[in-house]
């Protein structure tokens, strides 16, 4: 009923909690076995590299099936697929999130050590979660003994959890190719080491181009130490790690057909088709010659002869209807916002627009809920290296994250509000952070009390 050979995580598990060397042969069979090919979809579809770029129109000859290349074969990929992401990582960080303390600490220090990149680095992960299922984020100690980190793609990393609730990340293999030679560079993480190998002519090896081989995951002064965890910090998309693409894919491929064969359509009826009765001349090509040369053509005289013309019609309303399908199909099953609607007017009402925003801020909170989990994963190594080099002792758990989602309003409308808030028990601070003009409620606070009261001359000479 149950195997009796180890499986290769079995094996490596053996291996990583009996700190022996690991056998090469396992993780090159790892690696063989690694497929990427949902993940590499996403990226293509977000680059419009849609599956619409390989079709291929056949004929019937001579009673084989074989392509014809004579034939109109446009190839028009949509954009849906960024359209939706870009979507999603404006709302979510458009602008950066905030990083703060539950009991109110200062946590300054830690925010330096992830320098201004960060506010760049978290929207390519959530862009990359969003096309693959997941991201990597690692963090490491450079040589100068500077905290950094590093985004690692996620077709690059193959991750080993425990054998029983799949939750605890007990190593990591990380693997690419080099660009000048035909080497596959790989690396074997456990919560103490790193082993290097390469992997040449279809054969795996020891990288023997590294001097300490296993070697710490990093140094400090002249000692090596391991962080005490993989550094490796997964970021999903959702809980199945699947992109957003699995969930409209087939409707972005029929509109990309309908549309590209609707255009073939309309390029192959810029020519009449020629009805010939009582044609007296040899073939075709002279007909055709005749017809361009002379501007003539011989039929007989017999009755009902001659030359009719017609004309392909493409059936316009019936096309719309279809692409509109399709488009509106995308959308709701994409979770995005179709900004091109017109259901809402011109100046839509605060309720409408977060009716119109509802499906994005649904699908944004899987992916929020998610990111905050990894970030206070990563931030642990933060504060580690924080901790190692005597900045100061925090704890990761009390870290919160704050997605400050950038969706559209009213204006008026949320003007009128604030002022009918006023005087009704609610603070001044919160009306100021709603205040559609105002971006940081702090600095506009400071801008108000350092203003001075201006005096008004009329008003004066009229008081006298």
């Amino acid at each position: 009923m149950y195997p009796t050979e180890p499986t290769h995580t079995e094996e490596l598990e053996a291996f990583i909690e009996g700190e022996r060397p690991l056998e090469k042969d396992v993780i090159y069979d790892y690696i063989k076995a690694f497929d990427t090919t949902k993940m590499d979809e996403g990226v293509k579809y977000y680059f419009s590299e849609n599956d619409i770029n390989n079709r291929k129109i056949y004929t019937i000859k001579d009673g084989q099936k074989q392509e014809d290349r004579d034939a109109t074969n446009n190839k028009l990929p949509s954009g849906w697929h960024k359209l939706l992401v870009d979507q999603k990582v404006g709302y979510l960080v458009g602008d950066p999130i905030t990083i703060g303390h539950k009991d109110g600490e200062d946590i300054a220090p830690l925010i330096d050590l992830l320098c201004e990149d960060f506010d760049d680095v978290l929207p390519e992960l959530i862009k990359s979660a969003s096309n693959k299922g997941k991201e990597w984020l690692h963090p490491y100690i450079d040589p100068e003994g500077k905290f950094d980190y590093l985004v690692v793609p996620a077709q690059e990393v193959i991750p080993i959890y425990d054998n029983t609730k799949r939750k605890k990340l007990i190593g990591a293999i990380r693997f690419y190719d080099l660009d000048h030679d035909n080497i596959t560079k790989v690396e074997f993480w456990t919560d103490q080491t790193v082993t290097y190998y390469e992997i040449l002519d279809g054969k795996i090896y020891l990288d023997v181009s590294v001097e300490v081989n296993p070697a710490p995951h990093f140094l400090y002064g002249e000692q090596g130490y391991g962080w005490g965890k993989v550094p490796f910090v997964e970021f999903k998309n959702n809980e199945e790690a699947v992109s957003d693409l699995t969930f409209y894919k087939k409707f972005i491929d029929a509109f990309d057909k309908t549309l590209s064969s609707t255009q073939n359509t309309i390029d192959d009826i810029q020519d009449f088709v020629y009805v010939l009765k009582g044609y007296e001349g040899q073939d075709l090509e002279e007909f055709m010659t005749n017809l361009k040369r002379y501007k003539v053509i011989s039929v007989s005289d017999e009755q009902g002869a001659g030359v009719d013309t017609v004309r392909g019609e493409i059936p316009v309303e019936a096309v719309k209807e279809q692409l509109n399908r399709i488009r509106e199909s995308i959308f709701q099953f994409g979770q995005g916002v179709d900004v091109g609607t017109d259901k809402f007017g011109n100046s839509p009402s605060g309720i409408a627009l977060k009716f119109l925003f509802s499906l994005l801020d649904m699908k944004a909170n899987v992916l929020e809920r998610k990111f905050t989990k990894s970030l206070k994963q990563f931030m642990w190594f933060v504060c580690e290296y924080a901790d190692i080099t005597g900045i100061g002792e925090y704890d990761n758990q009390k870290l919160t994250f704050t997605f400050n989602k950038s969706m559209l309003m009213n204006d008026m409308e949320q003007v009128q509000i604030a002022q009918m808030s006023t005087g009704i028990g609610i603070s001044k601070q919160t009306i100021r952070e709603n205040h559609p003009w105002v971006s940081d409620a702090e600095l506009e606070r400071e801008r108000y009390e350092n203003e001075e009261p201006e005096f008004d001359l009329d008003q004066g000479e009229d008081d006298e």
